[in-house]
Protein backbone atom coordinates (compact mmCIF):
# COMPACT_ATOMS: atom_id res chain seq x y z
CA UNK A 1 0.00 0.00 0.00
CA UNK A 2 1.38 2.97 -1.01
CA UNK A 3 1.15 6.76 0.44
CA UNK A 4 -1.27 9.11 -1.17
CA UNK A 5 0.14 11.93 -3.08
CA UNK A 6 -0.54 15.57 -1.47
CA UNK A 7 -3.23 17.26 -3.20
CA UNK A 8 -2.45 19.69 -4.87
CA UNK A 9 -3.53 23.60 -4.25
CA UNK A 10 -5.33 26.17 -6.75
CA UNK A 11 -4.01 28.95 -7.48
CA UNK A 12 -6.15 31.76 -8.98
CA UNK A 13 -4.23 33.95 -11.55
CA UNK A 14 -5.02 37.99 -11.65
CA UNK A 15 -4.12 39.35 -15.04
CA UNK A 16 -3.61 37.45 -17.94
CA UNK A 17 -0.22 39.58 -19.32
CA UNK A 18 3.27 37.44 -19.88
CA UNK A 19 3.64 37.47 -16.23
CA UNK A 20 -0.01 35.57 -15.62
CA UNK A 21 0.66 33.34 -18.11
CA UNK A 22 4.42 32.48 -16.76
CA UNK A 23 2.72 31.75 -13.59
CA UNK A 24 0.15 29.44 -15.60
CA UNK A 25 3.21 27.49 -16.77
CA UNK A 26 5.71 27.49 -13.85
CA UNK A 27 2.56 26.47 -11.43
CA UNK A 28 3.11 22.55 -11.56
CA UNK A 29 6.29 22.33 -10.67
CA UNK A 30 5.43 24.12 -7.26
CA UNK A 31 2.35 21.47 -6.64
CA UNK A 32 0.04 24.05 -8.24
CA UNK A 33 -3.58 23.74 -10.43
CA UNK A 34 -4.63 27.02 -12.19
CA UNK A 35 -8.21 27.26 -10.75
CA UNK A 36 -8.92 30.33 -13.37
CA UNK A 37 -8.50 33.45 -14.17
CA UNK A 38 -9.54 36.82 -13.34
CA UNK A 39 -8.72 39.21 -16.51
CA UNK A 40 -10.80 42.56 -18.19
CA UNK A 41 -13.61 40.00 -19.77
CA UNK A 42 -14.47 38.75 -16.04
CA UNK A 43 -13.19 41.09 -13.58
CA UNK A 44 -17.02 43.05 -13.55
CA UNK A 45 -18.23 39.15 -12.40
CA UNK A 46 -17.06 37.93 -9.68
CA UNK A 47 -19.56 34.94 -9.02
CA UNK A 48 -18.02 33.81 -11.82
CA UNK A 49 -14.62 33.26 -10.39
CA UNK A 50 -13.38 30.03 -9.53
CA UNK A 51 -12.59 28.83 -6.34
CA UNK A 52 -8.78 28.33 -5.12
CA UNK A 53 -6.47 27.65 -2.13
CA UNK A 54 -4.41 30.93 -2.87
CA UNK A 55 -4.60 33.78 -5.71
CA UNK A 56 -1.50 35.47 -7.40
CA UNK A 57 -2.41 39.06 -8.60
CA UNK A 58 -0.20 39.95 -11.79
CA UNK A 59 -2.15 42.76 -13.22
CA UNK A 60 -2.59 46.47 -12.90
CA UNK A 61 -2.63 48.88 -10.20
CA UNK A 62 -6.07 50.07 -10.44
CA UNK A 63 -6.71 46.46 -11.22
CA UNK A 64 -5.69 45.46 -7.89
CA UNK A 65 -8.15 47.66 -5.92
CA UNK A 66 -10.97 46.77 -7.67
CA UNK A 67 -10.19 42.83 -7.63
CA UNK A 68 -8.82 42.64 -3.70
CA UNK A 69 -11.83 43.20 -1.92
CA UNK A 70 -14.08 40.63 -3.36
CA UNK A 71 -10.58 38.45 -2.54
CA UNK A 72 -10.81 39.46 0.42
CA UNK A 73 -14.24 38.40 0.66
CA UNK A 74 -13.77 35.05 0.11
CA UNK A 75 -10.69 34.64 2.01
CA UNK A 76 -8.11 33.77 -0.12
CA UNK A 77 -4.60 34.68 0.33
CA UNK A 78 -3.27 36.57 -2.06
CA UNK A 79 0.36 37.18 -3.43
CA UNK A 80 0.91 40.63 -5.28
CA UNK A 81 3.11 41.01 -7.55
CA UNK A 82 1.56 43.82 -9.53
CA UNK A 83 3.25 47.48 -9.52
CA UNK A 84 1.34 50.80 -9.29
CA UNK A 85 -0.96 50.48 -6.20
CA UNK A 86 1.11 51.94 -3.59
CA UNK A 87 -1.94 54.43 -3.78
CA UNK A 88 -4.31 51.93 -2.91
CA UNK A 89 -1.85 50.59 -0.25
CA UNK A 90 -3.91 51.78 3.09
CA UNK A 91 -7.21 50.68 1.96
CA UNK A 92 -6.29 47.20 1.06
CA UNK A 93 -3.71 46.59 4.01
CA UNK A 94 -7.29 47.74 6.07
CA UNK A 95 -9.42 45.22 4.39
CA UNK A 96 -6.78 42.42 4.55
CA UNK A 97 -6.48 43.05 8.14
CA UNK A 98 -10.71 43.33 8.63
CA UNK A 99 -11.24 40.01 6.59
CA UNK A 100 -8.13 37.80 8.48
CA UNK A 101 -6.18 37.08 5.48
CA UNK A 102 -2.72 36.88 4.45
CA UNK A 103 -0.86 39.07 1.93
CA UNK A 104 2.81 39.10 0.20
CA UNK A 105 3.55 42.16 -1.15
CA UNK A 106 6.57 43.37 -2.92
CA UNK A 107 7.38 45.27 -5.74
CA UNK A 108 9.68 42.48 -6.64
CA UNK A 109 9.75 38.77 -6.21
CA UNK A 110 12.47 37.73 -7.52
CA UNK A 111 14.44 35.73 -4.86
CA UNK A 112 17.65 37.75 -5.73
CA UNK A 113 16.48 40.61 -5.57
CA UNK A 114 15.36 40.12 -1.77
CA UNK A 115 18.86 39.07 -0.97
CA UNK A 116 20.00 42.34 -3.36
CA UNK A 117 18.33 44.19 -0.46
CA UNK A 118 19.98 42.77 2.39
CA UNK A 119 23.43 43.48 0.73
CA UNK A 120 22.58 47.28 0.11
CA UNK A 121 21.41 47.60 3.36
CA UNK A 122 24.55 46.65 4.46
CA UNK A 123 26.44 48.95 1.78
CA UNK A 124 24.25 52.34 3.06
CA UNK A 125 24.81 51.67 6.93
CA UNK A 126 28.87 51.61 6.13
CA UNK A 127 28.66 54.75 3.65
CA UNK A 128 26.42 56.25 6.22
CA UNK A 129 29.40 57.77 7.81
CA UNK A 130 31.38 58.86 4.83
CA UNK A 131 30.31 62.06 3.74
CA UNK A 132 32.51 62.08 1.07
CA UNK A 133 30.56 59.49 -1.28
CA UNK A 134 27.20 60.46 -3.02
CA UNK A 135 24.86 57.82 -3.75
CA UNK A 136 22.58 56.88 -7.04
CA UNK A 137 19.61 54.54 -7.46
CA UNK A 138 19.51 53.59 -11.69
CA UNK A 139 17.06 51.49 -12.84
CA UNK A 140 16.54 49.94 -16.44
CA UNK A 141 13.50 48.28 -17.97
CA UNK A 142 11.41 47.68 -21.16
CA UNK A 143 9.52 49.82 -23.16
CA UNK A 144 6.25 48.65 -21.97
CA UNK A 145 6.87 49.17 -18.22
CA UNK A 146 4.57 51.86 -17.23
CA UNK A 147 5.95 52.81 -13.70
CA UNK A 148 9.16 54.87 -13.60
CA UNK A 149 11.13 54.59 -11.13
CA UNK A 150 10.21 51.13 -10.49
CA UNK A 151 8.93 50.05 -7.28
CA UNK A 152 11.99 47.72 -6.76
CA UNK A 153 13.96 50.84 -7.23
CA UNK A 154 11.30 52.75 -4.74
CA UNK A 155 12.12 50.10 -2.37
CA UNK A 156 16.11 49.64 -2.37
CA UNK A 157 16.07 54.01 -1.81
CA UNK A 158 14.06 53.27 1.57
CA UNK A 159 16.41 50.08 2.34
CA UNK A 160 19.52 52.57 1.99
CA UNK A 161 16.97 55.54 4.16
CA UNK A 162 15.93 52.76 6.99
CA UNK A 163 19.84 51.83 6.87
CA UNK A 164 20.94 55.12 7.90
CA UNK A 165 22.15 56.71 4.58
CA UNK A 166 20.71 60.48 5.14
CA UNK A 167 22.76 61.83 1.96
CA UNK A 168 21.07 62.58 -1.08
CA UNK A 169 20.00 59.77 -3.35
CA UNK A 170 19.58 60.30 -6.82
CA UNK A 171 17.01 57.93 -8.35
CA UNK A 172 16.96 57.37 -12.18
CA UNK A 173 15.09 55.24 -14.51
CA UNK A 174 15.35 54.13 -18.08
CA UNK A 175 12.73 52.22 -20.76
CA UNK A 176 14.06 50.74 -23.17
CA UNK A 177 13.94 47.46 -25.58
CA UNK A 178 12.94 43.86 -23.93
CA UNK A 179 14.69 44.71 -20.66
CA UNK A 180 13.48 42.53 -18.07
CA UNK A 181 14.79 44.32 -14.92
CA UNK A 182 18.40 46.18 -13.54
CA UNK A 183 18.91 48.09 -10.89
CA UNK A 184 22.27 49.65 -10.07
CA UNK A 185 23.00 50.92 -6.17
CA UNK A 186 25.89 53.52 -6.41
CA UNK A 187 28.55 55.31 -3.79
CA UNK A 188 30.55 57.43 -5.37
CA UNK A 189 33.83 59.57 -4.17
CA UNK A 190 36.46 61.75 -5.01
CA UNK A 191 38.39 59.35 -7.73
CA UNK A 192 36.76 55.91 -6.97
CA UNK A 193 33.40 54.51 -7.41
CA UNK A 194 31.71 51.87 -6.44
CA UNK A 195 28.31 49.62 -7.40
CA UNK A 196 26.17 46.82 -7.14
CA UNK A 197 24.04 45.27 -9.82
CA UNK A 198 21.24 42.95 -9.91
CA UNK A 199 20.23 41.74 -13.26
CA UNK A 200 17.34 39.87 -14.28
CA UNK A 201 18.07 37.94 -17.49
CA UNK A 202 14.21 36.76 -18.18
CA UNK A 203 10.80 37.31 -16.36
CA UNK A 204 10.60 34.04 -14.97
CA UNK A 205 12.05 34.61 -11.75
CA UNK A 206 9.20 36.55 -10.58
CA UNK A 207 6.83 33.94 -11.61
CA UNK A 208 8.44 31.44 -9.27
CA UNK A 209 9.49 34.12 -6.53
CA UNK A 210 5.74 34.72 -6.43
CA UNK A 211 4.59 31.19 -6.31
CA UNK A 212 7.02 30.07 -3.73
CA UNK A 213 5.27 33.43 -1.76
CA UNK A 214 2.44 31.35 -2.30
CA UNK A 215 3.01 28.08 -1.51
CA UNK A 216 4.70 29.70 1.89
CA UNK A 217 1.70 31.81 3.22
CA UNK A 218 -0.94 29.01 3.18
CA UNK A 219 -2.49 28.83 6.66
CA UNK A 220 -1.20 32.18 7.90
CA UNK A 221 -2.73 35.30 8.46
CA UNK A 222 -1.30 39.30 7.90
CA UNK A 223 1.36 41.45 5.49
CA UNK A 224 4.03 39.90 4.55
CA UNK A 225 7.25 40.33 2.41
CA UNK A 226 9.65 38.45 0.34
CA UNK A 227 11.75 38.94 3.44
CA UNK A 228 9.60 36.85 5.61
CA UNK A 229 9.01 34.25 2.62
CA UNK A 230 12.74 33.79 2.73
CA UNK A 231 13.35 34.35 6.56
CA UNK A 232 15.06 37.31 7.34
Amino acid sequence: MTDAAPARRRVLVIGRGRMGRLVESLSGEYGFDVAGWVHRENAGRSADWPEADVAIDFSTGDAVAANFPTLARRGHPVVIGATGWGAHEAAIRHEAEARGIAVVAAPNFALGVTLFGAIVARAAELMSHRSEFGAWVHELHHAAKRDAPSGTALGLMEIMLGSGYRAPIDVSSTRAGAIPGTHTIGFDGGGETITLTHTARDRSIFARGALEAARWVEGRRGWFTMEDVLGF
